[in-house]
C-alpha cells in the first residue's frame, strides 16, 4: 500500500531505493546492584567498552578519504571527545562506586541528567548536540553488551546483493556511522529525530545527499526493503510509490543529477545580476577546517563563524586564548586573505559549559529570552576579554571582522566596544600585532533591534540578519516545538517587512548588510532578497552553487514592482499571488 510521510527538508535532491532500517541501540537497559567485591569488575567493563570505541572511533578517523567534507571529521572528533569527558565517564563511574549500580544502569542515568541540561537551551545547534551524546552512549552499551555497531551493519549490507539503490532509514544516525554511509550503495536518509541543524542534516548537506529528517514514526511505519522515494526538497518519503509517481520521480531525478552537473561550470565566474550587479556569496562554517570548504566552493568570503563549536566539550573550563588564536588564525589563513566574519560565542548561562556549573547559574524559566549570547558575555567580562584578544590577533594574518549576536539596546552596543577597546589596550600593552581597523558588526535577530536600527547604524560598521532568531522571535515560535513548527514561516509579512526595512535603512546611510540565516541558502527567496536590496548572502557552502544561479538570471530593475507588490500583501492569498510574480520574473 502506498502512503506518504512528511518531515522537514535539510538536503536538496531525490533519491529512489529500498529501505535499510538500522535499528537503535536498546536503551531499556537492565537495572540491578552490584555487590561492593563487584564493582572493580564492573568498572572494568566499562573501560573495556570505552577502549573498543575509542579504537572504533580512530578507525573510522583513520579511514576517512582525503576529499571527506571536513563535518564528518569534525562529528568524529566531537564524539571521542564526549567519550573522554569527565562529565560522562568520571561520573558514570562513581554512579557504580557510591549507588552500586550495574554499569550499564549508571550510564543511562547520567545519559538522563546530561540530557536534561541540553533540553534547556535555546540555540537550536547546540540544543540538537544532545544526539552526539546519546550516540556516544548506545556505541558504549553496544560494546558492553558485545554487538555490532550500525557500521558493521552497513558493511554487510554494501557487500550484499542487493541490485537496487539503497535508502538509510533510522530513528537516528550518528556521523560516525554516516561515514560509513558514502558509497554507491546508499543513497538517501530518512530519520524520525533531527531538524535544520542536526548532525545528520549537516552531514548530508556536506555531502550532497537527499534527506529528510524529523519524519515521525519513518523507522517504526517503514519496512525492510519497502521501495522508497526521498524528496529531499520538500522533505516528503513515499512508501511504496504507484507506478506512475515513480516514473515521475524517476524523470524528476534524472533532471536534477544534470542540472548538478551543470551548476559546477558556475564555481569561479563573477557572482553578479543580467543587469550588472555584483552579489558576494559567502559561507557559514562551525570549525576552523570548514574554511577549505568555502574557499572550494567559490566563496568570497566567510559571512558567519559560529565560535560555539570551540567551547563545546571542553575539560577543566573555556578554552585558553592561545587555542582560540590558533583556531581564528587558522580559518583566516585558510580563506587566503577573503574576509572572515567571526561572530562572537552565542551561549548563555542555560548552556551545557563545564565551565559554568556550580558557580550558580540556573537554568531560566523562559531560555529563549534568558541570560543567552551578548547578554552573557557581558556578564563575563574576562571570559569575553578573553576570546576578544583572540579573534583581534588573529586579524593580523588576514581580513577580520568582529559579529555581535542578539544585540537590542544601545548600553549593551556601547559596553561591548568598550570592551573591544580594553581588549585592544591590553594586547598593546603585551606587544602583539593586530588590526586596529576591524570592522564591527551586529547581528539583527530580535525585532527591537531592526525597529531602533539607528541605535545600531550610528555606532557599527556592518550588519548582519539571523533570519532563523528573527522568525522565531518575530512570530514567537520555538523552531525546536513539532506542535507549533507549522507556524514557523520566514514569508510571513512582519518577517519580509522587518528585513526590507532594515536593508532599506542601512543602505540609505552606507552601513553594508548580509543575511546569513537559512533564507540566505533558499534558492526559492533569492530573487526575492534581491529584489529588497540584499547584496551579500552567507550559506552553507554546499548551497553556493544553487543560489548563484539564480542571482546570474535575476535582473533588479524587472523585480522592483513584484517585489514591492510582495511588501504591500498581507492576506495570505495576495502574498501567494505576488510571491508567484517574483518567481516569474
Amino acid at each position: 500500500m502506498s502512503f506518504s510521510l512528511h518531515g522537514i527538508p535539510v538536503s536538496r535532491g531525490i533519491a529512489i531505493g529500498r529501505a535499510y532500517l538500522i535499528a537503535p541501540a536498546a536503551l531499556d537497559v537492565d537495572h540491578y546492584l552490584v555487590e561492593p567485591h563487584q564493582i572493580e569488575g564492573e568498572l572494568e567493563r566499562f573501560r573495556a567498552a570505552l577502549k573498543a570505541v575509542q579504537t572504533e572511533l580512530e578507525r573510522l578517523n583513520e579511514d576517512l578519504a582525503a576529499d571527506a567534507p571536513s563535518e564528518v571529521g569534525a562529528f568524529i572528533h566531537v564524539h571521542t571527545m564526549i567519550l573522554n569527558d569527565a562529565m560522562l565517564v568520571q561520573e558514570t563511574m562513581d554512579l557504580v562506586r557510591t549507588r552500586r549500580y550495574n554499569v550499564e544502569w549508571a550510564l543511562t542515568e547520567q545519559l538522563e541528567r546530561l540530557s536534561r541540561h541540553f533540553d534547556d537551551i535555546e540555540d537550536e545547534y547546540l540544543r540538537e548536540r544532545k544526539a552526539d551524546i546519546q550516540q556516544v552512549v548506545e556505541r558504549i552499551l553496544k560494546a558492553l553488551a558485545g554487538a555490532p555497531c550500525a557500521a558493521s551493519l552497513v558493511g554487510d549490507a554494501a557487500t550484499g546483493q542487493a541490485s537496487e539503490e539503497m535508502i538509510v532509514v533510522a530513528h537516528d544516525i550518528s556521523p560516525a556511522d554516516m561515514l560509513q554511509f558514502k558509497t554507491q550503495t546508499f543513497q538517501g536518509f530518512v530519520t524520525d529525530l533531527g531538524g535544520r541543524t542536526s548532525h545528520t542534516a549537516i552531514v548530508a548537506r556536506s555531502l550532497g545527499i537527499p534527506a529528510a529528517v524529523g519524519v515521525q514514526h519513518a523507522s517504526a511505519l517503514i519496512r525492510q526493503d519497502d521501495l522508497i522515494i526521498v524528496d529531499g526538497d520538500h522533505g516528503i518519503v513515499i512508501v511504496d510509490p504507484a507506478p506512475i509517481v515513480l516514473e515521475e520521480y524517476t524523470y524528476r531525478q534524472s533532471e536534477k543529477l544534470l542540472e548538478q552537473k551543470k551548476l559546477q561550470r558556475l564555481k569561479f565566474s563573477p557572482t553578479q545580476t543580467l543587469c550588472g550587479h555584483k552579489i558576494a556569496l559567502c559561507a557559514n562554517i562551525e570549525l576552523p577546517e570548514d574554511a577549505r570548504a568555502a574557499v572550494d566552493a567559490g566563496a568570497v568570503g566567510v559571512g558567519l563563524f559560529r565560535t560555539e563549536f570551540l567551547f563545546m566539550n571542553q575539560k577543566g573550563g573555556l578554552p585558553e586564548e592561545e587555542e582560540q588564536f590558533a583556531a581564528y588564525r587558522q580559518a583566516v589563513e585558510l580563506m587566503g586573505g577573503l574576509p572572515v566574519t567571526i561572530r562572537t560565542i552565542d551561549v548563555g548561562a542555560d548552556k551545557p559549559l563545564d565551565a559554568m556549573s556550580g558557580d550558580g547559574y540556573e537554568t531560566a524559566p523562559n531560555p529563549a529570552l534568558g541570560l543567552r549570547a551578548i547578554r552573557w558575555s557581558l556578564s563575563e567580562p574576562q571570559m569575553f576579554l578573553t576570546q576578544l584578544r583572540a579573534i583581534l590577533r588573529a586579524s593580523a594574518y588576514g581580513q577580520v571582522r568582529i559579529l555581535v549576536p542578539m544585540l537590542a539596546h544601545a548600553q549593551e552596543i556601547d559596553q561591548t566596544l568598550d570592551l573591544i577597546h580594553e581588549a585592544k589596550r591590553q594586547l598593546d600593552e603585551a606587544g602583539l600585532t593586530y588590526d586596529p581597523g576591524v570592522r564591527i558588526g551586529a547581528m539583527i535577530e530580535i525585532p527591537a533591534a531592526a525597529i531602533a536600527l539607528p541605535l545600531f547604524l550610528k555606532r557599527l560598521d556592518f550588519l548582519s540578519i539571523g533570519t532563523n532568531d528573527l522568525i522565531q522571535y518575530t512570530l514567537a515560535i520555538d523552531r525546536a516545538d513539532n506542535s507549533v513548527a507549522h507556524l514557523y514561516d520566514p514569508l510571513h509579512p512582519a518577517v519580509l517587512h522587518l528585513i526590507a526595512f532594515t536593508l532599506r535603512e542601512a543602505k540609505r546611510v552606507g552601513v553594508p548588510v548580509s543575511i546569513c540565516g537559512e533564507m540566505a541558502g533558499d534558492p526559492q527567496l533569492t530573487r526575492l532578497l534581491l529584489g529588497m536590496g540584499l547584496t551579500e548572502f552567507s550559506m552553507h557552502p554546499s548551497q553556493l552553487l544553487e543560489v548563484k544561479q539564480e542571482i546570474l538570471r535575476a535582473d533588479l530593475r524587472a523585480l522592483e514592482k513584484p517585489v514591492a507588490d510582495v511588501l504591500a500583501a498581507f492576506e495570505p492569498g495576495e502574498l501567494q499571488a505576488a510571491l508567484k510574480r517574483v518567481a516569474e520574473v
